[in-house]
């Protein structure tokens, strides 16, 4: 059994810290370390597609955590310590303590060199300093002037100083009751008749995580078919992280309701203001200690080297296995893995090649379009099924596609896909193509005799119109092969087309005309746009 502790923490010259423990309240219980994780990951709720930004994680977790606790008989504070700063404590549920708990805290304060000393400015601490001559370390008692943000100054017996500034090896030592604990924890106040030993489960939502598909895409070089492969990328921003846990991501959207969750303040920067002749009252320059363990004789608390550590990038072999979860899909990491604090970590998705695709191009054309001359944009396109060597659900995600040159995988670009279901049409955007390039000329001809020389569409019957539009659309094509070309009228409000030379079509519920345009060669296209009134002529 656990009782509460009194932080005896070390601020180190160069701005380390390092903790020990005693117990002094045997009324308050730490749980242990726990014994199980899982940690299930749910995308940004409003993010449908591309990748993660890892300064900026919207997305949550569902963490559930098994540990052993021991409680007396009576009212006792359980501790759960090392929980998820992001933790939001109204969705915490705890099985397997008996009936009588009384309420749920999350401790918000958590340990960082610049808030100890903010919570110790007036109160004693003693200096630990060096001797460069005889390696002894000698203690002067003192008391804390001025927190991190103003340099830190305290008071002994031979007057006022700021640490760092002596030139000596040196830190401050202290111990206080009250001190927040270093790591975030989840608290509940709990009464129980007899003594109690046995496991418990913590289950609850934490913000600070998120999770994305990234996929590379490898056309052949007849660009007949492709490789494809993919990562899940799912991240922890959190200080604390989940060694060996058994990881799924969850893909679709889940209606969920925002809360408020307090931040985590791991703390500023600790500044020295040094005298260097020795006078208070002379002009002091600032040196800012970074809040790292330089010192050997140091050693840093996991939160002090989780927030020192950038936001990295770790990979790993196993590849995740779909699962259904209701409406949703549920990928599973077959082997328990760490999320880590502070880090990205990829997981293999998917290998499959031989895929075949087909390249074509697509223009999108407005009434008031200004341009007169444009590329189309270049598409890749197969279906996701098992006659195309996939048909499995694909999550959005970030895309990125290589053509081989002389034996080598060279970029062409980059895109991104949303969430796919079997069965469906893939489409992969391959930015603008300087080869089939669009010219548009409108004309306004408010119902002339040139409009009706173009073929009335099937099924269409014409209403009086405030005016009409005939567009005229020249596609030519550098290429040496043909090639098809999708072009999409954009049409606003009541306009439709109602008269072209060429069949219209529909293509995910947009009208779409379909152009074959010969190698090295152009097509043209010509339609007519009326916008509706109220009085309709048969």
């Amino acid at each position: 059994m656990r009782a509460r502790r009194a932080m005896v923490l070390s601020i180190c010259a160069c701005g380390g810290a390092c903790a020990a423990a005693s117990a002094v309240i045997a009324a308050d219980i730490a749980a242990e370390s726990p014994i199980g994780l899982a940690v299930t990951v749910y995308r940004a709720p409003n993010r449908s597609r591309g990748s993660i930004e890892l300064d900026d994680l919207r997305g949550f977790a569902l963490i559930s955590e098994t540990r052993m606790v021991r409680l007396p008989a009576g009212l006792s504070r359980l501790r759960f310590e090392g929980v998820a700063d992001g933790i939001e404590a109204q969705s915490a549920i705890i099985t397997g303590l008996p009936e009588g708990i009384i309420e749920k805290n999350r401790d918000a304060r958590v340990l960082s060199p610049s808030a100890l000393l903010a919570a110790t400015v007036g109160k004693s601490v003693e200096l630990l300093r060096t001797d460069r001559k005889t390696g002894r370390t000698e203690r002067v008692p003192g008391t804390i002037l001025s927190d991190a943000q103003g340099g830190v100054v305290f008071r002994t017996v031979d007057g006022i100083e700021t640490l760092r500034c002596s030139g000596l090896p040196e830190s401050l030592a202290f111990e206080l009751d009250g001190v927040p604990s270093a790591r975030p924890s989840l608290s509940v106040l709990i009464r129980t008749p007899t003594a109690v030993t046995g496991k418990v489960t913590l289950s609850y939502l934490s913000r600070g995580f998120d999770w994305a598909a990234d996929y590379s895409a490898t056309l052949s070089p007849d660009e007949r078919s492709m490789d494809l492969g993919a990562w899940v990328t799912l991240a922890n921003s959190n200080g604390m992280g989940f060694p060996s846990a058994n990881t799924q991501v969850v893909a679709g959207r889940v209606n969920r309701e925002r809360n408020a969750v307090e931040p985590i303040d791991l703390g500023g920067p600790i500044l020295a203001r040094c005298w260097p002749r020795g006078s208070t009252s002379d002009s002091p320059r600032e040196l800012a200690l970074v809040q790292d363990v330089a010192s050997r004789s140091m050693e840093p608390t996991a939160m002090m080297m989780a927030a020192a550590r950038p936001l990295g990038l770790a990979a790993t072999a196993q590849k995740v296995i779909e699962e259904q979860l209701g409406d949703l899909k549920l990928y599973r990491v077959p082997e328990p893995t760490t999320v880590a604090s502070r880090q990205s970590k990829q997981i293999r998705l998917l290998d499959r090649a031989a895929i075949p695709v087909t390249i074509s191009y697509r223009a999108e054309v407005a009434s008031d379009e200004l341009r007169t001359a444009f590329a189309a944009e270049r598409l890749l396109r197969t279906v996701n099924d098992e006659a195309n060597h996939l048909g499995l659900p694909l999550p959005s995600g970030s895309v990125a596609v290589f053509a081989l040159h002389d034996g080598q995988r060279l970029l062409l670009h980059e895109s991104t896909m949303r969430d796919l279901t079997v069965n469906e049409e893939i489409e992969i955007g391959l930015g603008s193509s300087a080869d089939v390039q669009v010219e548009v000329v409108h004309e306004k001809v408010g119902g002339s005799a040139q409009a009706k020389l173009l073929p009335l569409l099937p099924d269409v019957t014409l209403r009086t119109a405030t005016h009409e539009q005939i567009e005229h659309v020249q596609i030519s094509n550098a290429r040496p092969e043909p090639v098809q070309v999708e072009l999409r009228p954009a049409l606003y409000g009541s306009a439709r087309v109602v008269r072209a030379d060429h069949p219209l079509g529909s293509k995910n519920g947009r009208p779409t005309f379909t152009l074959t345009v010969p190698a090295e060669g152009s097509t043209g296209l010509r339609y007519q746009i009326q916008y509706q009134t109220e009085t309709t002529v048969r």
